[in-house]
């Protein structure tokens, strides 16, 4: 039979040999604190290219020092890192995956020593540091950090950008009026506060012609927060500004109760997708070959981001190949095995 889940996908000026996509997860490995890819990055990227993953992206990858999770994130706010970053898009390409990183900053939700910023000077709960509101001089110089490490990200060989404007991380702070109570122009109004991510994604544009994605939460599971109508608004400025896809996950902006269950996040990518006529990926609790198949037949998203399953099985497709009845073309050396 033929399968959407295994037919190819035009990504601007990219091409995917199928819409599975491994979403970017934190993997808290750089030992030495210097955010620079060790062997685990290598191992752990290249063996779901080899599984025949469509496109990896990459954990949340800092573009300032303080705008780590931890200290033991990955990094491109150095040319420094560039080496090791160059060896780890060489490597997954040379397997058939497209390979995409996210772009972050943690904002009030980083861990790392010293001052940490934020929107607004509210902390994320009571364990966590009170952030330094950001002044005028700050927000420009984070915005010229992602527009830096965008122009490492092609020096690297990356063939997509995501900006992580999601789960409660720097973007998505401003774009909250949970997190953002500023009284000048980046806070206040939808505008305002969209007025961060709208500087990012220009910055970006202006050295990074490829796909980029951006990955939102689009409901923040309190009555005070924003819901998927706000980001339905904030998408179609997205696709004005030239974002190719976006990523549709939810939560992380304050502490909550979510309710997560097998496809839980679907229908924000869906009302996504229709109402702000922009591609979407699925992604959250997706675990099957089926499952999959049924949200791109129904037109409910337009690729599937596939996360902790792909942690249980780096060989994911082949495991939703079967289950579909179609054939996969597997790595040369494991054709006698599959």
């Amino acid at each position: 039979m033929e399968t959407k889940l295994f037919s190819p996908y035009t990504l601007k000026n990219i091409t995917l040999k199928n819409r599975i996509v491994m979403a970017p997860m934190c993997m808290y490995s750089c030992h030495n604190e210097d955010g620079k890819v060790e062997n685990w990055h290598l191992t752990h990227y290249v063996s779901r290219a080899v599984g025949q993953v469509g496109l990896i992206i990459q954990e949340a990858t800092a573009v300032t020092p303080q705008g780590r999770i931890s200290a033991q994130d990955l990094g491109i706010w150095s040319d420094e890192h560039l080496e090791g970053l160059s060896e780890l898009t060489t490597l997954v390409k040379s397997y058939g995956s497209k390979m995409g990183i996210q772009l972050a900053h943690a904002g009030r939700k980083a861990t790392v020593d010293g001052e940490i910023l934020a929107p607004s000077a509210i902390p994320f709960d009571d364990s966590m540091k009170t952030p330094k509101a950001m002044t005028l001089e700050e927000i420009n110089e984070t915005v010229q950090a992602f527009k830096a490490a965008a122009l490492r990200a092609e020096k690297a060989g990356y063939d997509v950008i995501e900006i992580h404007a999601a789960h409660g991380y720097l973007i998505h702070e401003f774009l909250s009026p949970l997190s953002n109570h500023r009284e000048d122009e980046y806070g206040g109004t939808p505008e305002n506060r969209y007025r961060f991510l709208r500087e990012v994604i220009k910055a970006v544009k202006e050295v990074w012609d490829g796909p980029l994605l951006v990955r939102v939460s689009a409901n923040e599971y309190h009555q005070e927060g924003l819901n998927v109508e706000d980001y339905v608004i904030f998408s179609h400025w997205m696709k004005e500004q030239g974002v190719d896809l976006i990523d549709v996950s939810s939560g992380a902006l304050v502490p909550a109760r979510i309710h997560a269950y097998p496809g839980y996040q679907v229908p924000l990518a869906e009302k996504i997708k229709h109402e702000a006529d922009i591609p979407t990926g699925a992604v959250g609790l997706i675990t099957t070959g089926i499952q999959a198949e049924e949200i791109l037949q129904n037109q409910r998203a337009d690729l599937i981001f596939i996360a902790r399953e792909l942690l249980r099985d780096p060989y994911f497709p082949r495991t939703a190949a079967k289950e579909l009845g179609v054939e996969i073309e597997p790595p040369k050396q494991y054709d006698r095995g599959w």
